[in-house]
């Protein structure tokens, strides 16, 4: 039992590492995940590579092929019209429902959250084109404290996956976004002032230009870019 553990352990930690220099844009979309390779950077075994790469493809940041082994999900306009469509209706769903039913600890945990949102810092001097690691995740605990009063456990947990699945999309429209056309503090800010006023028309609907701003980031700068170099 004890092994057991400690592999589990292993796994986990590998899974984590991976899933944030993948969203950190270490790896590029379409970029082969070679076990070797990663058993040799993440110093760990082929079984706990194999169980970090399973969870990843369940959540979407890398797909499997046959005999083509594990890639980072590559990106298409098509896939982000679909998943930004479905966000669209489940994210802004659940937030009316968090709206309607949250209590007063929810409306603490978002302020809360939205807190060290405000207070995290972008990007960094090291990488000046994305955002940090930090950044990214309490943005995404931001927009999950939103939801979090919905009371639909399946509405929850579908809007939470594919808000997940949307990280790498949201990772490289803010790489590309050479001329930022937007406020995207004040836009957290008026989220939050709409769901604690109990708005829940007004807070839908800038929940709605949030998720689509990030489609039209990339329709306008294309994909091609993102694709990874071929290998040798």
């Amino acid at each position: 039992m004890a092994k057991e553990g400690r592999s589990a352990t292993r796994a986990a930690a590998v899974h984590q590492r991976l899933r944030d220099d993948i969203l950190g844009g270490r790896f590029r979309p379409g970029e082969r995940l070679k076990f070797q390779q990663i058993c040799e950077d993440y110093k760990t075994s082929v079984g706990a590579a194999r169980e970090a790469l399973t969870r990843l493809a369940s959540e979407g940041l890398v797909r499997s092929q046959p005999n083509f082994g594990y890639m980072v999900t590559p990106l298409s306009l098509e896939d982000l019209e679909d998943l930004t469509a479905a966000r669209v209706e489940l994210e802004c769903m659940a937030l009316r429902m968090s709206i309607e039913k949250g209590d007063r600890q929810w409306e603490a945990n978002a302020v809360a959250a939205h807190h060290l949102l405000a207070r995290t810092p972008f990007t960094s001097s090291e990488q000046p084109s994305r955002p940090t690691d930090e950044w990214a995740r309490v943005h995404t605990e931001f927009h999950f404290a939103l939801i979090a009063g919905c009371p639909n456990r399946r509405i929850l947990q579908v809007a939470r996956s594919l808000r997940e699945e949307a990280g790498l999309y949201q990772l490289w429209s803010v790489s590309f976004q050479r001329k930022p056309d937007r406020d995207g503090a004040a836009e957290h800010r008026a989220l939050l002032e709409a769901s604690v006023d109990r708005d829940a028309e007004r807070a839908a609907l800038l929940l709605r230009e949030h998720l689509q701003h990030t489609a039209r980031l990339l329709q306008a700068d294309g994909l091609h870019e993102l694709h990874a170099p071929p290998e040798e």
